[in-house]
């Protein structure tokens, strides 16, 4: 039996999945997709996991997709494979009712770059590298690149980043603000458990609310994402995390959320 194309494991409330195609630097496939897009879905309904860690096994965080496939190497009904396999884990990961971790180690190249860019906050260590490479096989950036960039680097840079294809290294993506930060590559995925950890000691259920409305901020004019802010804090004060933060605050000692 062959190996899993994802792992997953859960612990001290962070499930950590790992892409584990590492000899193909783990493009994905249909399988690796199906078994992405299930791992997320045990976390979301899954109480007892309160953030994700997502990273790559071996040299490579993500290739994008795997081109030795019948689909990618014949052309057949692409539209509909984007539809119907990758378009449902972006859309899962940015509407995710919990934080994400990436922990982006080696190559994110094409739409393992997405992926990487549809994680809540973003870790890269030295030797990671990031890679629009879609126009070198005649391609147009898909898994949401052309919406990521623009509103994360700004029009010139990521016109730039697409159309010359240059591969760039993790201090550039961080001066670019495409990563939150750097680590040295032996701590990264300390540090990014370490982070995962802290957010996985917040309210949790603030930070679903958080996401809802920064996904709305590009598209909502200043009028309509205060209507959508008020209408969230009017969630977000009902709940026991809300009630919990005020009460420790109140009796100055630590608080103790548990993402009600």
């Amino acid at each position: 039996m062959s190996e899993a194309a994802v792992l997953s494991s859960i612990a001290d409330g962070i499930m950590t999945i790992t892409l584990n195609r590492p000899t193909v630097l783990n493009a994905m496939n249909a399988e690796l997709l199906a078994q992405l897009g299930a791992a997320f879905a045990a976390a979301k309904h899954d109480d007892t996991v309160r953030a994700v860690l997502l990273t790559g096994a071996g040299r490579g965080f993500c290739a994008g997709a795997d081109l030795t496939t019948n689909s990618m190497r014949t052309g057949s009904d692409v539209q509909e494979m984007m539809r119907s396999r990758y378009h449902p884990i972006i859309l899962m990961m940015r509407q995710f009712p919990k934080p994400i971790v990436g922990a982006i180690n080696g190559t994110a190249a094409g739409g393992g770059m997405s992926l990487a860019l549809a994680c809540d906050i973003v870790l890269a260590g030295e030797s990671a590298t990031f890679l629009q490479a879609f126009t070198k096989i005649g391609l147009v950036p898909d898994c949401g690149s052309t919406w990521f960039l623009p509103r994360m680097v700004g029009d010139v840079r990521a016109r730039a980043l697409i159309m010359m294809a240059d591969k760039i290294a993790a201090r550039d993506a961080l001066h670019y603000g495409l990563v939150w930060k750097v680590i040295a590559d032996d701590a990264l995925m300390s540090e990014a458990r370490a982070c995962a950890v802290r957010l996985a000691a917040m309210p949790t259920r603030a930070y679903a609310l958080v996401k809802q409305a920064l996904a709305a901020s590009s598209s909502n004019g200043l009028a309509e994402q205060l209507e959508l802010e008020a209408h969230l804090q009017g969630q977000a004060v009902r709940t026991e995390d809300h009630r919990e933060g005020v009460n420790a605050f109140l009796e100055k000692r630590p608080p103790v959320f548990k993402g009600g």
